[in-house]
C-alpha cells in the first residue's frame, strides 16, 4: 500500500523533529516557549491530516493530484494563518522567541510535506 510508508515517514520524522525542542525543553533554556507543544502538535497534526488526504486523493484519482496537493497546502497555510493570530492575541510571548520556534517547526514540516510528496509523485511517474 503506497499510504503506509510516507505515513510511518512522517511519523519518524515527527519524532526526529521533537528531539531539539525536547532537549531544550528539560534544560530549561529560554528559546522554547512554555506553549511550543501546543503550536508544535497543531503544524504536525495539520501537516498530516494534509499529507494523508493528498495521499488519499491521489490514490482515488491520480488527475487530480496537483490540484489537490496546492489545495492542501493553501488550506494548511491559512489554517496555521488563523491559529498564530489567536494565538498571539490570546497568549502572551516573547516574539523573538516565538518567530525562532514557529520558523523550526512550520518550515521544517512544510519542507519534509513537498518532499514526501514530490517524492511520491516521482515514484508514480516512473511507473
Amino acid at each position: 500500500m503506497k499510504i503506509v510508508r510516507p505515513i510511518l515517514i512522517f511519523f519518524a520524522f515527527t519524532l526526529v523533529l521533537a528531539a531539539l525542542p525536547a532537549y531544550f525543553w528539560y534544560q530549561r533554556s529560554n528559546i522554547i516557549l512554555p506553549e511550543f507543544w501546543i503550536l508544535f502538535s497543531f503544524i504536525s497534526g495539520l501537516t498530516f491530516i494534509v499529507v494523508l488526504s493528498i495521499l488519499i486523493s491521489q490514490q482515488i484519482n491520480p488527475d487530480m493530484y496537483a490540484q489537490t496537493f496546492i489545495a492542501g497546502t493553501v488550506f494548511k497555510i491559512l489554517a496555521i494563518l488563523a491559529f498564530t493570530v489567536i494565538f498571539l492575541l490570546k497568549t502572551h510571548v516573547d516574539k523573538s522567541v516565538f518567530v525562532l520556534n514557529f520558523i523550526y517547526i512550520y518550515f521544517l514540516n512544510t519542507a519534509f510535506e513537498v518532499y514526501i510528496l514530490l517524492r511520491n509523485l516521482r515514484n508514480q511517474n516512473l511507473k
